[in-house]
């Protein structure tokens, strides 16, 4: 569903008050928190995706590093797993399913969590993710508000997975840009997530399906601020570029276009192909941060010696605003 649509869904729901709750949808962060005791608190997320790749190995790869990215965007520590999982049984064959839940396990493992069981229905089409429950202190909860004047923007993945993926399907993409592709999307945000725990973070989260935009907009009004971003700051992975002037898009852009419509003003005059780059819906994307501007250089040289190497400071909080939204420098 367009996050227009799933906005309308969830504003009609009653919900029974529960002070425990420390976040919940109503939020619109990145995973739910309950409070278990004045230093413990679960974090809780679902996340599920069709297959981006023909190998189900690395798709599920994939889809259990998109899925654990929820619990570090809030400062979290993923613990425990379980599949959720939608396989066609009558078409492919069982080793198929076994190798994308191989793959999970090899990312589950590596966030040093557990697979404790999952779910399964059957369906036309491959469906794959993860439930994961994580634990965080309740004063040191990461969410997508609290971003101040002054604050710089930190995103630690480059965006442009969407159109690449698309652009695949025709063939348009060479096979080095792809592998780069992959290599990004499959690297956890854990590395990251650890050494930004040692700055003040005013306000974090990743960047999936709503695109960098989409969800710089969801920072900025969970902050009541504006947020300028530096659209030649922003790291594009390869080719994706290219891609966008060829002609080739998804079909989310124009959904999260739409989204930010009355939010978003370019400062100078951008070719359309570049604007996109903002609305490309990512998959197991970066972390976008908002931090004091004197740790923003401390902490981009400790992500890049830690291999972290594509994290960029991309723009800065610049103003209160009573209508929040993103300035493109």
């Amino acid at each position: 569903m367009d996050p227009v649509g799933l906005e309308t869904v969830l504003s009609g729901l009653v919900q029974t008050e529960d002070a425990n709750l420390l976040v919940g949808y109503r939020d619109n962060d990145d995973a739910g928190v309950y409070q278990l005791s004045d230093d413990l608190a679960l974090v809780t997320t679902a996340d599920f995706i069709t297959p981006p790749v023909n190998d189900p190995y690395l798709f599920g790869q994939i889809a259990a590093a998109n899925a654990l990215s929820d619990i570090y965007a809030m400062g979290g520590e993923p613990k425990v797993c379980l599949n959720l999982v939608c396989f066609p049984s009558r078409k492919l064959p069982p080793k198929q399913l076994q190798q994308i839940i191989a793959g999970a396990l090899s990312k589950i493992t590596e966030a040093g969590a557990v697979l404790a069981g999952g779910h399964s229905v059957e369906d036309d089409e491959p469906k794959f993710g993860l439930s994961v429950i994580g634990l965080v202190h309740p004063r040191r909860i990461w969410r997508n508000g609290g971003a101040q004047p002054g604050d710089a923007l930190i995103l630690t993945k480059p965006v442009g997975s969407g159109v690449l993926f698309n652009a695949n399907l025709k063939k348009w993409v060479s096979a080095a840009a792809m592998q780069t592709c992959i290599a990004t999307l499959i690297h956890l945000n854990r590395t990251a997530a650890e050494i930004m725990k040692r700055y003040a973070i005013h306000a974090a989260t990743d960047v999936t399906g709503f695109g960098l935009g989409g969800h710089a907009l969801e920072m900025a009004k969970a902050s009541q601020a504006t947020l300028c971003l530096t659209l030649a700051d922003v790291p594009v992975l390869d080719e994706a570029g290219a891609m966008y002037r060829k002609g080739m898009s998804t079909g989310v852009n124009r959904a999260n276009e739409k989204l930010l419509a009355d939010h978003l003003r370019f400062a100078r005059d951008y070719p359309d192909w570049q604007r996109q780059l903002l609305f490309d819906p990512q998959t197991s994307g970066g972390l976008l941060a908002a931090l004091p501007a004197d740790q923003a250089t401390d902490l981009l040289a400790a992500l890049h010696q830690a291999g972290v190497s594509a994290a960029a400071q991309i723009g800065e909080v610049v103003v209160d605003a009573d209508s929040p939204g993103i300035i493109v420098a």
